[in-house]
């Protein structure tokens, strides 16, 4: 019913449960009955909602979400042989476990940030942990390896909108200059969930296998569910404007066939047809999606976006920091057990103190960002990031315990002060109701960064290694990964200072 701010006043006519709220509307025949339990319920959710501790209230609910989405992510990639030998497939079958999701991001990544600006991002983030736990279901009962892989990007897939979702209620809750240490806690969960899956997941695997951790894994997807049912931000359909269905087909295709180039450039060879044809499709694909946006009424990204600096340089430097930090992420492990010998439990240790820096700097670099100021959190976490390649650059036999915790640690560091400063600049960009696409777009970059990184590097490393040998090889490729880095702060600089508030830019 359509009324002008109506006088609600308690009645109890028959047939009425006494407490129900009776609201009439001035000169209307037409009267709202609210059941005294939902309206006891919309008590309480205003009361809550109307609560300083709110936004932190919306913070831990969305955290604890991302966190158990996205922990079984390094476990997959620490039990891959333990799976191949349960479900009888090769190693190089069940690597599509960890491809498979990666390209799913690619394909439905930018799409559900939009579908969240227009349709909700509550309603996005309970599909998304509802899907990511139906799915972990699915995956515990697996019988072989397609179906493993099948149910595994599927629920990557639906299980990726709590991402931008999240990062978009975030974003809404929090005041702009308080969103950076909102986002750096963003970053701890995106973080510490892998590293816990690494620390946590890998004996219980040993101890009881690999189904155990997705069976467990539909409890908290539950909880999680029905917390975030309660507690998260309803916010409103937009009306009157289309999903653009031909622009996220274009982007999707332009992404997916550069994600899937590079992926299997280093495992078929960079000449190999397939691999040259998906990465030529690529530029093709996204020409089309730019020409398309310019005419779209309701265009899937506005491109004038990318003419502002705040936000073309964070997108630059998410992708350049996260090409140097996940390529030097998957070297590291191959340089401590095949160069200096280390052994499986040693070389896991040691791999923790990167994304645990990560963990642990996110929060921080949010409280430190409103003192040196975003460009300074840009260039310094990219800086960071070089200087452990260059660090990293350097290990030879002799090299020491501390040494490698030291790189390791200042590339944890370097990502942990770049990422929600980055974020949070973006964010500050765009209009409200583009949060989730913009969100999604940065998540994009980062991934894209993720994939070329593990796989140029990669590539590098094995063309290096018959010239210089194995432990130089892998110095030489340190340095492209420094270098890489560099750029992200050369990107950095571009950002204009007082980014933080965008009254001040």
């Amino acid at each position: 019913m359509t009324r002008t701010d109506p006088t609600p006043r308690e009645l109890h006519p028959a047939g009425k449960g006494r407490g129900d709220l009776v609201i009439e509307a001035p000169g209307l025949d037409e009267v709202n009955v609210v059941p005294w339990p939902l309206l006891l319920r919309h008590k309480l959710v205003r009361k809550v909602e109307a609560s300083d501790r709110y936004p932190w209230l919306v913070l831990s609910t969305a955290l604890f979400g991302l966190f158990t989405v996205g922990f079984t992510v390094t476990l997959l990639a620490v039990s891959i042989p333990t799976i191949a030998g349960d479900l009888d497939a090769s190693q190089a079958t069940l690597a599509w476990v960890i491809t498979g999701p990666l390209l799913a991001y690619g394909i439905v990544g930018p799409t559900l940030g939009k579908a969240g600006d227009l349709f909700g991002y509550k309603k996005l983030y309970l599909i998304g942990i509802a899907g990511a736990g139906i799915f972990a279901g699915f995956t515990a009962l697996a019988w072989s390896a397609p179906t493993l892989i099948l149910f595994r990007v599927l629920g990557a897939g639906i299980g990726a909108a709590t991402g931008p979702a999240s990062m978009a209620m975030l974003n809404r809750v929090f005041e702009p200059e308080q969103r950076v240490k909102a986002l750096g806690y963003w970053s701890f969960a995106n973080a510490g969930g892998p590293v816990l899956g690494v620390v946590v997941g890998a004996p219980i695997v040993e101890a009881f296998g690999w189904r155990w951790i997705f069976a467990a894994q539909v409890p908290l997807c539950l909880a999680g569910f029905l917390v975030a049912l309660a507690l998260l931000p309803e916010t409103e359909r937009q009306k009157g404007v289309r999903f653009d269905l031909a622009g996220a087909g274009l982007l999707a295709l332009s992404v997916t066939s550069l994600l899937f180039g590079l992926n299997r450039g280093a495992a078929w060879g960079w000449s190999n047809t397939v691999v040259v044809v998906s990465l030529l499709m690529c530029p093709f694909a996204m020409a089309a999606f730019i020409a398309y946006e310019r005419r779209a009424r309701d265009p899937l990204l506005k491109l004038d976006y990318f003419r502002d600096r705040n936000f073309a340089g964070p997108i630059a430097v998410q992708f350049f920091t996260n090409f140097a930090y996940m390529g030097g992420f998957i070297l590291t492990p191959l340089l401590l057990a095949d160069g200096l010998g280390y052994g499986t439990t040693k070389t896991g240790l040691l791999s923790i103190f990167r994304p645990l820096a990560f963990a642990l700097t996110g929060p921080a670099a949010g409280y430190l960002a409103a003192r040196v100021g975003i460009r300074g959190m840009g260039i310094g976490g990219s800086l960071l990031i070089s200087a452990s390649m260059v660090v990293l650059s350097g290990v030879d036999l002799d090299t020491g315990y501390a040494y490698i915790i030291f790189a390791m640690v200042l590339s944890g560091m370097g990502l942990g002060a770049s990422s929600p400063s980055m974020a949070a600049t973006i964010a500050n960009t765009v209009d409200e109701a583009d949060f989730g696409v913009a969100g999604a777009t940065q998540q994009l970059a980062a991934q894209v960064g993720v994939v070329a990184g593990i796989q140029i590097m990669q590539t590098v490393q094995a063309s290096r290694e018959e010239a210089v040998g194995l432990i130089a090889s892998y110095s030489d490729d340190y340095l492209v990964g420094a270098g890489v880095a560099a750029l992200g702060a050369v990107c950095a600089l571009v950002i204009r200072r007082g980014a933080l508030n965008p009254a001040s830019g």
